[in-house]
């Protein structure tokens, strides 16, 4: 059974840094897209950056471009999140998602096959 489990979340100030991981079982994402998503209480998900294993190609939302980095491990079958520079609109609950559906667009939730259950980041002011 396919199953994400992140880690890495925490309580940082602003300016600090932090890095995800998305550890992948049960499932090999090495031909496919994996993104993370954020949400903070009371919002919708939103997309925060995608990585594609055929291209190797990364994505970012303007507002993490610069400060955040994605990358991945395929041996260990792992994806990262460097995040820098935080700030308190980063507070939020990250979640990993794997398998982009056909014809999906990476910055769409239900695009995705795969969910992590997330981690919280809070970033204090």
């Amino acid at each position: 059974q396919a199953r994400l489990a992140e880690s890495g979340g925490g309580l940082v100030q602003t300016g600090g840094s932090l890095r995800l991981s998305c550890a992948a079982s049960g499932v090999t994402f090495t031909n496919n897209f994996m993104g993370w998503f954020r949400q903070a209480p009371g919002k919708q998900r939103e997309f925060v950056s995608g990585f594609s294993a055929y291209s190797s190609s990364t994505y970012y939302a303007d507002s993490v471009k610069g400060r955040f980095t994605v990358s991945r491990d395929n041996a260990k079958n792992t994806l990262y999140l460097q995040m820098n520079n935080l700030k308190p609109e980063d507070t939020a609950v990250y979640i990993c998602a794997g398998e982009l559906r056909p014809g999906g667009t990476p910055a769409a939730p239900d695009a995705y096959v795969y969910w992590g259950r997330g981690t919280q980041v809070t970033v204090s002011s």
